[in-house]
């Protein structure tokens, strides 16, 4: 198995899916937001507030460019999608999965936008993120799944489904 990468936007499930997946797949799971707060020892709320918006798009590029893996689950921050180094190291350690959901069900999902670490510029709205991010997921995706209404259960069915076919 290569390693399988997952993107999109924050509250689709990267991470949960991702562990599950691992302990399915029995491989690694590595998750870059983990990995950036190990390195600031901070929560990314709190990086973004201390450093702003385009040094945590750049530390986010910088991590993701560095990453190297076998036979792991890389779950990503939503932003990565910024980093040209990243995505193309990304691209080049495996397969890019886009975990697709509507706005809003990620509308519901994310009660705390702040807290939850969600890189919006000024007077940016989440469905304006939406909307600038979802091209970019469709770029790099090498397979698309379109949650919809499936439980976090059924999405792991379908990435099964699609990993051991790779």
């Amino acid at each position: 198995m290569n390693n399988i990468i997952l993107i999109g936007m924050p509250g689709v499930g990267k991470s949960t899916i991702g562990t599950k997946l691992a302990e399915k797949l029995k491989c690694n799971f590595i998750d870059t937001d983990i990995l950036i707060q190990e390195k600031f020892k901070k929560p990314i709320p709190q990086i973004i507030k201390e450093k702003g918006i385009n040094k945590i798009i750049q530390i986010e590029n910088q991590i993701g460019s560095k990453i190297k893996a076998e036979k792991s689950v890389i779950a990503t921050g939503g932003s990565i999608i910024y980093g040209k180094a990243a995505m193309k190291n990304l691209k080049n350690l495996g397969k890019i999965i886009y975990l697709k959901q509507d706005y809003e069900t990620i509308n519901k999902r994310i009660e705390d936008i702040e807290g939850r670490g969600v890189v919006l510029k000024n007077s940016q709205t989440l469905k304006d993120l939406y909307n600038e991010r979802i091209p970019l997921y469709e770029k790099y995706a090498d397979i698309t799944i379109e949650e919809g209404e499936l439980s976090i259960e059924e999405t792991l069915q379908e990435l099964l489904k699609i990993t051991n076919s790779l």
